[in-house]
């Protein structure tokens, strides 16, 4: 591996770096949560080859949104689902707003 392949996954949302302790304490969480919200398959981190569990930083975003739902008084498991539904929503605006455009520069026949 080559330096620059080193830098290119500092910009890699998906690389899976930080060891679960270090994320608990960037979310200002405990560990417990983290397990928590991976049981309820919000998030599933990767394994290094010590099995230890490793987040991304995506997976650090979604923790912190679920984290401010709990911080809230939601329950774990309904704080989860609330996070998945958020995506989904996000996810099919983006797909509609792409519809939009295609279709507008390609009007179908009439």
């Amino acid at each position: 591996m080559t330096a620059d392949d080193s830098y290119r996954r500092l910009d890699d949302d998906d690389y899976p770096a930080y060891t679960m302790g270090r994320a608990a304490e960037m979310l200002g969480t405990t560990q417990g949560f983290l397990r928590a919200i991976g049981e309820a398959r919000l998030i599933t981190p990767l394994r290094s080859q010590g099995g230890h569990r490793r987040y991304s930083r995506y997976q650090l975003r979604i923790a912190a949104r679920a984290r401010e739902l709990v911080d809230q008084g939601t329950p774990v498991e309904a704080a989860c689902r609330i996070v998945v539904l958020e995506d989904q929503l996000e996810e099919a605006q983006r797909i509609n707003a792409e519809y939009r455009r295609t279709a507008t520069r390609h009007p179908a026949d009439v």
